[in-house]
């Protein structure tokens, strides 16, 4: 999978393409900063639902949305690691676990029911869950039990589908069928 593939079209082109990646990067990575540090005490903890991985469905529109939402989160948790909100490990293990998610949701998209990415909504609820289920697990408890894992999971997993399966799709689903997402995402 090719995230930064420059343009044929000569050099000009290919440097305006790269400046504009980068920017819809930099914005869709700003927006997930600000809407995770805006409602932080849902963003962070065993019971969170952190609105931002809606914009993780993004990735379905185009492969820079994989890059945006990755830089998000690395950014709002090194942010709430820094307010007290959220701890170290989660830096490396929250960060890893929505660029899988948004990988995934990437290679998911043209798997649709009534053209909708339903699919494309899973993997940020299943990875996250698993990932930081682990995550809270190991670093709140003394030691590793199946029963406060599936408990963390179950939590971690229940707070990402209103953000995932519901305003993620939502945001997919209006983008595509007002035209928006051809003018945000044409050739990235």
């Amino acid at each position: 999978m090719r995230f930064f593939e420059a343009p044929t079209k000569g050099k000009s082109n290919m440097k305006k393409s790269n400046v504009r990646k980068l920017t819809v990067c930099a914005m869709i990575a700003a927006l997930y900063t600000a809407v995770s540090l805006a409602l932080a005490p849902l963003t962070f903890g065993v019971v969170q639902i952190r609105f931002s991985e809606a914009l993780g469905l993004l990735a379905v529109l185009s492969p820079v949305g994989v890059w945006g939402v990755t830089l998000g989160c690395l950014l709002s948790n090194a942010i709430g690691v820094a307010l007290g909100a959220t701890m170290l490990p989660d830096i490396l293990f929250g960060t890893l676990a929505t660029l899988i998610s948004a990988v995934l949701s990437y290679r998911l998209r043209k798997i649709r029911i009534k053209n909708i990415p339903f699919w494309s909504a899973l993997p940020p609820i299943l990875v996250n869950a698993v990932v930081i289920g682990l995550e809270l697990t190991y670093f709140f408890s003394n030691g590793f039990t199946m029963k406060i894992f599936l408990i963390n999971a179950l939590s971690v997993g229940l707070g990402q589908i209103i953000p995932c399966a519901v305003l993620g799709l939502l945001l997919v689903y209006t983008l595509e069928k007002t035209g928006l997402d051809q003018k945000l995402f044409h050739d990235l």
